[in-house]
């Protein structure tokens, strides 16, 4: 195994066979880290057989592995099914055998990583001391627990906890979409990914998995402590881990200093060179005195006018705007922009340089609430941005733009489980390009301003379709 990546399986304390497998390496370019994590159900020796024919399928699949990454996935996961499919029904004591995995590729060279998950095997995301549960359990506790029904320590006693809804090998064929969760998410220097099957998460919670990482000199450490950890919380179950680090240096910035301080210390060294050098003296003293009256009477006639100017700005619109007789959108336009915060500027780039149609945004990375000063501009088609954990963006004091603005050219853009705190517009877009899962609107006058675009110099007819939001108590979780 390379360095940054390392993979571990125990057959636990109870069983009497190990049905996991696992992948961890480098693909045949060397430019990704593949890693997955695969639990056989099944039996003694479907179980085992159903993991092997995925593991096997799926290196196959993604040799030579390049271009788009999450179509790979998906198709090596088809044809995983399909095998343990035909195996079902050509071996009778096979009929009942599958497996439920999870699949992650990472890469280093563009700082992202790429999964696709079926089951109740997780993928987690641990980043600056924080884990960040990325996959969802395709189970009915699972769902519980997501939807906030039961929390983490009464899934893990809950009496159905094992009972999965999907895995390979349950239906003839399957696909992304409904049957295969899929993300792709930035994979920062420090990043760690954590992949494990059930027989670690139902014996230890977040919180030992999270000191376990915390405490680590190196994934092999890190690793064997965790399967440790769940042996001596009872190894009920086969316990399988990978880890997979972005080994990567960590950008260290210089400190600038202070403008006001830099030309301190240039005066300084000047008058030190002058001090020291009479003929710089000399030259200094000869040379006339410039005067800068024309300069300041100049100065002096543009502040008047421009003071001029906001007086009658004022007095023309100011009280229409009071009463109402301008609209919202026109005060949108009038204030001027500002220096963004290094987490808006993290966030714009993070949607520029998005890649596929799943952007995840991790309450660790940003730390709520993230204050916006300027617009949010997103650009990139049929993209879904997702907050994991509780972020909240909050209207910074004076700010009149909206939040995020869907440009005009895109036709699809979904925005997940975020919240919105205080803003005049929360959100701009246009014609029926926008739709909102969870999203919580807190103090703001104008939640969603929806544009028609609309062709110039012909005649128009027809009327605004009534968009389809609708609020609820409880977050959707389908």
């Amino acid at each position: 195994m390379s360095d940054n990546v390392y993979g571990i399986t125990d057959q636990g304390r109870h069983r009497q066979n190990n049905e996991d497998a696992f992948i961890a390496e480098l693909s045949g370019n060397g430019r990704y880290i593949i890693s997955c994590v695969i639990d056989g159900v099944g039996g003694y020796s479907g179980g085992e057989i159903a993991a092997a024919i995925a593991r096997e399928t799926i290196l196959q699949r993604l040799s030579g592995l390049s271009g788009e990454v999450i179509p790979r996935l998906t198709d090596a996961f088809a044809a995983a099914n399909e095998k343990i499919w035909q195996e079902r029904q050509s071996v009778k004591e096979h009929s009942k055998m599958a497996c439920v995995l999870t699949l992650a590729v990472a890469d280093l060279a563009s700082n992202q990583f790429y999964y696709a998950h079926l089951g109740d095997t997780r993928l987690y995301l641990f980043r600056d001391g924080s884990l960040v549960k990325i996959s969802h359990d395709q189970s009915f506790v699972g769902f519980l627990e997501d939807s906030g029904r039961l929390s983490e320590s009464e899934g893990m006693k809950h009496p159905k906890r094992n009972e999965i809804d999907k895995a390979l090998g349950f239906k003839m064929n399957i696909g992304s979409g409904d049957d295969i969760e899929t993300g792709a998410s930035p994979f920062l220097p420090g990043d760690m990914l954590l992949l494990c099957s059930d027989g670690l998460t139902d014996m230890i919670d977040k919180g030992t998995i999270t000191a376990a990482l915390n405490g680590g000199r190196s994934l092999k450490s890190v690793g064997e402590k965790l399967v440790e950890a769940a042996n001596d919380a009872g190894g009920r179950d086969n316990i399988t881990v990978v880890l997979v680090k972005n080994d990567k240096a960590q950008q260290q910035h210089a400190v600038t200093k202070p403008a006001e301080n830099a030309q301190s210390e240039k005066t300084k060294i000047v008058a030190e060179q002058r001090r020291q050098s009479p003929v710089a003296n000399m030259v200094t003293e000869k040379r006339p005195v410039k005067t800068y009256k024309g300069w300041a009477i100049f100065l002096l006639l543009v502040v008047i006018g421009l003071a001029a100017f906001c007086l009658w700005q004022y007095t023309t619109y100011g009280g229409r705007r009071e009463s109402g007789a301008v609209p919202l959108t026109d005060n949108t336009k009038t204030s001027p922009p500002r220096q963004r915060n290094a987490q808006e500027i993290k966030l714009q780039n993070a949607i520029d340089n998005s890649k596929g149609k799943l952007l995840l945004l991790s309450d660790t990375a940003f730390k709520s609430p993230v204050i916006i000063s300027q617009s949010i501009v997103i650009s990139r088609d049929s993209l879904d941005i997702k907050a994991k954990g509780n972020i909240t963006f909050k209207s910074d004091s004076g700010f009149k733009r909206p939040a995020f603005v869907v440009s005009s050219g895109i036709r699809s853009v979904v925005l997940d489980s975020l919240s919105f705190l205080g803003f005049d517009v929360a959100i701009s877009s246009h014609d029926q390009a926008l739709q909102l899962k969870n999203v919580r609107f807190q103090d703001c006058t104008i939640p969603v301003l929806n544009n028609y675009m609309l062709p110039g110099k012909k005649y128009v007819n027809g009327g605004a379709v009534a968009p389809l939001f609708k609020a609820d108590s409880l977050p959707k979780t389908k």
